[in-house]
């Protein structure tokens, strides 16, 4: 067969207009403004590009407050690694202001809310415990929460009710800083969704499991109560990859199943790598008929703070 031959192409006939018609997708008025020393965090706001995920950010802060004042639920999902990086106080502020209306987190939660309430210090160094079978075995960590999980599943309590109230009144040191406990203070629901053998306490001597899936089940119910007042209202996932988004979903469902529309909500994912089930599962599937999703991509620590200063600048 013959070898094909290639000659260059002559530009000169090509066809062009002139650069004022076309359509262009970055304006001037969208840049960002020079910052000056001592300048307000309004100021700095303000001053973010209109560009891809700061014009998000600036949609979302005025979404919430929007929200807030039309009294619409604020349904906050958040994963352990919330509190690890030192957002509960901010959370309870956000609680204590009645902006944020519900909290669901993951099993994780409860051990870290605890701990920081008990001793002010979380997080186990895996790593230098695991070797030698210590990891996880710490005696109060372990007998505090399964005793209050064991106890309020008694009262007909959930998981998040029974270790708040349990906070509050075993009167733990630093329980300002257990947004369990303020959640118990403030009867704003905090819903605890586990998986068994996913937690720490879960290898504890006093662990009951009939405890913890009643418990968790009552607060799936809770969950799908929250859920099906979020018409127009807000979901903001902060960094759970599995549980919430998977947990969310099925209330999202089970709440229009019993004829709770549930539509034109604003659904939110941060966190600092994009996961296939919070895309789906929270930014993209919720929001197909009605409403509009968002993913911010960066750290909690950083990501938050900003959000939700935004959010009051917007109030």
């Amino acid at each position: 067969m013959a070898r094909k031959t290639f000659r260059p192409l002559r530009f000169a006939g090509a066809k062009t207009y002139p650069l004022k018609r076309r359509l262009s997708k970055v304006d001037q008025s969208l840049l960002g403004k020079k910052l000056h020393k001592g300048a307000g965090f309004g100021s700095f706001i303000q001053g973010l590009p209109d560009i891809l995920a700061a014009r998000n950010l600036k949609e979302i802060a005025r979404t919430i407050a929007r929200a807030h004042r039309s009294e619409k639920t604020f349904l906050l999902g958040m994963g352990a690694h919330s509190i690890k990086v030192g957002l509960s106080p901010l959370i309870i502020d956000f609680m204590e202001r009645g902006i944020v209306s519900a909290v669901a987190m993951n099993g994780a939660g409860i051990i870290h809310d605890f701990e920081m309430a008990y001793l002010g210090q979380t997080s186990e160094d895996v790593a230098a415990s695991l070797k030698d079978g210590s990891f996880g075995m710490a005696e109060e960590t372990g007998a505090f929460l399964n005793r209050a999980i064991t106890s309020g599943c008694e009262r007909g309590d959930g998981i998040g009710k029974a270790v708040g109230e349990a906070i509050l009144r075993h009167k733990l040191p630093r329980r300002r800083l257990s947004i369990l406990a303020a959640g118990a203070r403030l009867a704003v629901p905090v819903s605890v969704h586990v998986g068994i053998g996913t937690d720490i306490i879960h290898m504890h001597p006093k662990v009951d499991g009939k405890a913890l899936g009643e418990g968790s089940l009552r607060d799936f119910r809770t969950l799908t109560s929250v859920v099906a007042t979020l018409q127009r209202g807000i979901f903001l996932n902060l960094g759970s990859a599995v549980i919430l988004p998977e947990v969310f979903l099925k209330a999202l469902s089970l709440a229009r199943n019993l004829g709770h529309p549930v539509r034109n909500l604003t659904t939110v994912n941060i966190d600092f790598l994009a996961h296939y089930r919070p895309l789906t599962n929270v930014v993209s599937r919720p929001t197909m008929h009605g409403g509009k999703g968002y993913h911010l991509t960066g750290h909690l620590e950083i990501m938050v703070p900003l959000l939700f200063g935004a959010v009051l600048e917007e109030m």
